[in-house]
């Protein structure tokens, strides 16, 4: 039997235990689907702050340490989205559900196969790939799959605010779009959005007045109203007011959440946008940030005598970029007052898209600096969104 025919043959065996595969299993399953390759792995997946890669419990195995994303070859291979092998012979796989990054296979291999060969390393892709598939899926049957990916308790409104977001990173053969929200634990009321139908691309990016959980409520009412009107075919400029209608008949004391709806055309580039009291969004151009989105500007969503406002339009190149992002990203401040700022936003969004970041490793390295910028100082809720209409970086969030 050729190697190819082997990894093949350990792909169905994994996808036929699946089925009935307890999500507190899933490691066990794994390694038994490989066993007559003579593989073992070990599975990790991200924290919710990005910050390490935490193994799944085996039974009868010893629990490795958590592994660093920065500054280590695992970490390297998460970031980067590629397969790398250790001086040693192992070989360090991410795991994707689709392209969102979900955590690292660390595979050891037997003596007959080679680390470098790549239909050893596309054996390795193709386990991986099911991997990210099952994690995705069994995470919704138990707790525990949860609980490995984080390092302290969560407040009850990151719980329920965690649950409403989608996938953090989706891509097609021509676009990817990405997000992160910091902090993970305890957050306020952002959150965004996104939804692919046919060629139009549905974005949203949202922040409820407040913090905690009255904050995540609001905005779980303005995302809810937002995805049930879309889904009735709701055109965009009706959008904002289903959202002013679905505040207004929960609340009364004047509550509301700021935010830009748009929809983006990903074969002719016309993007179309509103922008409820919100940031505006900040095109990149050939790597560099060329110009702030001003139009389209209305009331924030719930506050009577919104209207249904203008709509803005543009027509984006390929290969462009659109960054949206909340207050809690340029107006974080660190000890001495100073405010993060959207020209350093900017910056380093063109540095890392220069470097030929993977949208998620861009985002997650943005999100890092401006943890960084205020360090122990009380903070907003930090929301960035990056779409790249560009089948280069589409690729580039796939192993």
């Amino acid at each position: 039997m050729s190697t190819t025919d082997s990894w093949l043959r350990a792909l169905a065996e994994l996808t036929a235990r699946s089925h009935r595969l307890p999500p507190d299993a899933l490691a066990t399953g794994v390694n038994a689907a490989l066993r007559d390759l003579g593989v073992t792995v070990t599975t990790y997946l991200v924290d919710v702050e990005q910050d390490m890669l935490r193994p799944l419990p085996a039974p009868g195995r010893p629990l490795p340490d958590p592994l660093p994303i920065d500054a280590s070859l695992p970490g390297r291979a998460y970031t980067e989205v590629r397969v790398r092998a250790g001086q040693d012979g192992r070989l360090w796989v991410p795991v994707v559900n689709g392209t969102d990054r979900l955590g690292l296979l660390e595979v050891f291999l037997p003596a007959d196969l080679d680390p470098d060969d790549e239909a050893v390393r596309d054996g390795c892709r193709l386990i991986s790939g099911l991997v990210g598939h099952l994690i995705t899926a069994k995470t919704a049957y138990g707790d525990g799959l949860h609980s490995v990916r984080r390092s302290r308790p969560m407040a009850v409104s990151a719980e329920l605010l965690w649950h409403l977001l989608p996938p953090l990173t989706f891509a097609t053969d021509t676009v990817a779009v990405s997000g992160i929200l910091e902090p993970c634990y305890e957050v306020g009321g952002d959150a965004f959005d996104y939804a692919l139908d046919g060629t139009t691309l549905a974005l949203a990016i949202l922040d409820g007045v407040g913090h905690g959980l009255p904050a995540v409520l609001t905005t779980s009412v303005a995302i809810s109203a937002l995805r049930a009107a879309r889904r009735t075919g709701t055109d965009l400029p009706e959008l904002p007011g289903a959202v002013d209608a679905a505040l207004r008949s929960q609340w009364t004391d004047g509550r509301f959440v700021t935010g830009v709806l748009a929809t983006f055309d990903i074969d002719s580039g016309r993007l179309r946008y509103v922008n409820a009291g919100h940031p505006a969004p900040v095109l990149l151009r050939r790597g560099r940030a060329v110009r702030a989105l001003t139009g389209g500007r209305r009331l924030p969503l719930g506050l009577t005598g919104g209207g249904p406002g203008e709509v803005a339009e543009i027509r984006l190149e390929p290969g462009d970029r659109l960054l949206l992002h909340t207050d809690g990203v340029t107006e974080a401040r660190n000890a001495a007052g100073e405010m993060f700022g959207l020209p350093r936003l900017a910056d380093l969004a063109e540095r890392h898209i220069g470097s030929g970041l993977p949208a998620p490793e861009t985002l997650r390295r943005l999100s890092r600096a401006v943890a960084a910028h205020r360090g122990t100082a009380s903070w907003d809720d930090a929301t960035v969104v990056l779409v790249e209409w560009s089948g280069e970086a589409a690729a580039r969030v796939e192993p």
